[in-house]
């Protein structure tokens, strides 16, 4: 009988340069790990090396031994590194304002095991949506902006965070901007959905300011939150071709539909490690 294995996977950036899967997987090789999977990307505009491994390690492998063994790597390849056990699935924390179509999304594909995620509770700024939520058993904080305004509304949702140990938000149409303190506390551990109108349709009824423009092309972008409003690194973009017989109610359906797959691959993507920051854009290791 074969032995019981945990499996692991390592992500890294580093300045490229020969030797650096040499080493990794030399390291990897001398404590018993098998590499499953390994996928790599050198940016030449940067000269950035980026690198993806999923590998097993027998049972008595220690977790603390290996992140030694790689630290052991960056004097020589100055890496920056994570190494993720699979096994601990992100904690994920939903927030929304009225649309629905994008939390139920993730709640039924979490619930039918097609995301590797925990969604711990959903936060909202309107009551609309509790019925939904705790239909899943998954509790439902109505957290309005009331006389304290925003800053006091955005210290009850990090005490939410902490609460919940989360590490992933996912703002499923949250139509709340969120401020600059506030995405600086979780950076690389917000994601946003939004449709891809922006810039040329802004404020409210995008989809019927497209429909008067005769667009074409109904599409969504998922990002990471920064400060910069709805210009953080993109992870995942999704089109739906439309012409001039979808009414702008239509395209509103298209438009939730889009938002749905978008999101679900953005978040299904960071939480199996596969997206890595390289400055303003990601590298996303399908």
């Amino acid at each position: 009988m074969s032995e019981p294995v945990n499996e692991y996977v390592l992500t890294l950036s580093c300045p490229d340069r020969p030797g650096i899967v040499a080493a990794v997987s030399g390291l990897l090789a001398e404590r018993g790990c098998n590499i499953v999977e390994s996928q790599q990307f050198g940016d030449g505009e940067t000269g950035t090396y980026f690198m993806r491994v999923q590998f097993t390690a027998l049972d008595d492998t220690d977790p603390d031994e290996l992140r030694g063994a790689f630290a052991s790597l960056v004097p020589e390849l100055g890496l920056q590194w994570r190494l993720h056990p699979l096994a601990e699935r992100p904690r994920v924390l939903i927030m929304v304002s009225k649309g629905g179509h994008c939390l139920n999304d993730l709640l039924y594909r979490t619930r039918s095991g097609l995301l590797d995620i925990d969604i711990v509770a959903v936060a909202s700024n309107h009551p609309d949506l509790r019925p939904l939520t705790q239909s899943y058993g998954i509790d439902y904080h109505h957290l309005p902006a009331g006389p304290g305004g925003k800053a006091a509304q955005e210290a009850e949702i990090l005490t939410l965070v902490e609460h919940y140990r989360v590490d992933l938000v996912v703002l499923a149409r949250y139509m709340q901007i969120l401020s600059d303190d506030f995405c600086a506390k979780l950076p690389g551990a917000i994601i946003n959905i939004h449709h891809s109108f922006l810039p040329s349709f802004k404020g409210a009824r995008p989809y019927h300011q497209a429909h008067a423009r005769g667009v074409k092309l109904i599409g969504a972008t998922a990002h990471y939150v920064t400060a910069d409003l709805d210009e953080g690194p993109i992870i995942e973009q999704e089109v739906a071709r439309v012409d001039h017989s979808h009414s702008p109610e239509e395209l509103v359906a298209v438009g939730r539909d889009v938002e749905c797959l978008a999101l679900a691959r953005a978040v299904r993507w960071h939480a199996e490690h596969r997206v890595l920051l390289n400055g303003d854009r990601t590298v996303v290791f399908r």
